[in-house]
């Protein structure tokens, strides 16, 4: 049977949506690479381990937790598959579970990594952290302790992570940025003697990092020239340091998952319509930040996608409806700018009536200019917003919606989760603008509102998952139904 942890009445709730009956128990390899905070080195030993791993023969799926785009880019990267994300805050508990079977189905062994501390979370209780994650998926976790000035006393951190939370399951240890043999000999008998943990892994401080940050995380992956040269070196560091075999067996002794053929979570197949709408979908070196489900929810409620690049394009295919996803415009402010001739291509289409959906980058890219070390790059100007790149975070952290107001996607009065994460500060240019969310919690765009509405375009800093939130795809399809339809009578009206 699979264990659902957490309290009785949630693993009744999860219980009663979910289907195990006539399913086998199979194993599902699985490690969760986790550390005590942000920039302890979790991400290269992730991608090093999974590089490591298929260079055995072994086919990985990677996962991420929490609400990221830069860290899964890497990692889809270096397991040569799409990376997927599960969040505890975005997403519940039987759709973690419905996304982690469907998606490791197949595969040698999953390896998730964890973003901020073991146990840190944005509520008291540590109900959306990692630690909670790997309990749910009854995954082993491997703590990478940073040691640096420290022998001894790691020793007790693990044990106060033990005593912690003695349900979690910490297999194993990987020392990192450890200064030499003797402080490396020191800590790893002092965990093993107190906390009976291996230590898998020792990893020397490092000289060279060719993973340059930015934005709180690493340099995003279409950025690098030399992404292949940069995940070969985390891979040598794995080999060189890391107990390969021990971390193969650890994967391999997490308790077996029941159902080679993922429930249904209890909701009914989308009927794909006959007529199906083309939407249109911007991924560029400016627009690349979609969770893999939305794109799939959008197919699966009957749209053909159609990739757009907003730098190379001249002009716009013929589309039904249009989602932008976040990115990092300013980067490319240039050559968004200078492509004129799609901007206004774009401009033109939406004032006819096409259905538009952008997040954050994408609503940045909407507007009527970007603003980046004092000089200004012309936007698309669909609407009345001038956005100011600032050097610190804008907007940053889980968000709470509330629909106040009608509009193509959401119903009035429902409720969203999201993520927000901008450095840039908007400047609405007109008054009397119509905004479709409350922001209960979150910063979004002025005065807690968020959603800019104008005609058929809504516009938001918040990026939704579209594994928890199927009702938007729906909508975006049934959206670019619409608009097929009434560009149909309208050429039909023109030849009569």
């Amino acid at each position: 049977m699979i264990l659902i942890l957490g309290s009785r009445g949630d693993r009744e709730d999860i219980l009663k949506v979910m289907d195990w009956s006539g399913k086998k128990s199979i194993k599902r390899p699985r490690i969760v690479i986790t550390a005590l905070r942000g920039g302890s080195g979790k991400t290269i030993i992730s991608l090093g381990l999974i590089s490591a791993l298929r260079e055995r023969g072994y086919q990985v799926a990677p996962f991420k937790k929490g609400p990221d785009f830069i860290d899964p880019g890497w990692l889809s990267f270096s397991a040569d598959r799409p990376c997927h994300n599960l969040d505890p805050f975005l997403m519940s508990k039987e759709t973690i579970l419905h996304s982690f079977l469907t998606h490791s189905e197949g595969w040698d062994i999953s390896v998730l990594e964890g973003n901020r501390g073991l146990f840190d979370s944005p509520d008291l209780e540590g109900h959306y952290s990692t630690a909670e994650l790997a309990k749910l998926l009854m995954a082993p976790v491997i703590l990478v302790l940073d040691i640096t000035m420290a022998t001894r006393s790691m020793a007790a951190v693990v044990m106060g992570c033990q005593s912690f939370d003695p349900d979690l399951n910490i297999a194993g240890i990987i020392l990192n940025r450890v200064a030499g043999p003797r402080q490396e000999r020191l800590v790893r008998e002092s965990i093993g003697k107190y906390c009976r943990i291996p230590v898998v892994g020792s990893i020397p401080r490092l000289k060279e990092n060719v993973f340059p940050e930015r934005h709180m995380g690493l340099i995003p992956l279409k950025e690098r020239e030399h992404a292949e040269k940069a995940v070969l070196w985390a891979r040598s560091i794995v080999k060189k340091n890391l107990l390969l075999d021990r971390i193969w067996e650890i994967a391999n002794e997490a308790e077996p998952m029941k159902s080679d053929q993922p429930y249904t979570g209890g909701r009914p197949e989308t009927k794909v319509p006959t007529d199906s709408p083309t939407i249109g979908f911007i991924r560029d070196r400016a627009f690349w930040f979609y969770y893999p489900e939305n794109l799939e929810q959008l197919e699966k409620a009957g749209a053909k996608l159609v990739e757009i690049d907003s730098i190379q394009h001249k002009e716009l295919p013929p589309i039904d409806a249009l989602y932008i996803g976040g990115g990092f415009p300013e980067t490319q402010a240039q050559a968004l700018t200078d492509n004129y001739v799609f901007r206004e291509a774009l401009r033109e289409e939406i004032n006819a009536g096409l259905p538009v959906y952008a997040e954050c980058g994408g609503f940045m890219y909407l507007g009527e200019s970007l603003i980046v070390r004092d000089k200004t790059y012309p936007m698309v100007g669909a609407l009345p917003v001038r956005f100011v790149l600032q050097k610190r975070p804008e907007g940053h952290g889980y968000t709470v919606l509330k629909v106040r107001s009608p509009n193509l996607f959401y119903e009035v009065n429902k409720e969203i989760k999201g993520h927000e994460f901008h450095y840039s500060r908007p400047q609405v240019t007109k008054n009397n603008v119509d905004f479709a969310f409350e922001v209960m919690r979150g910063k979004g765009i002025e005065k807690k509102r968020d959603g800019i509405v104008k005609g058929n375009v809504l516009a938001t800093y918040s990026h939704i998952h579209g594994a928890e939130n199927k009702v938007w795809a729906e909508s975006m399809v049934r959206a670019g139904l619409n608009y097929k339809k009434t560009k149909k009578l309208q050429k039909t009206q023109k030849k009569n």
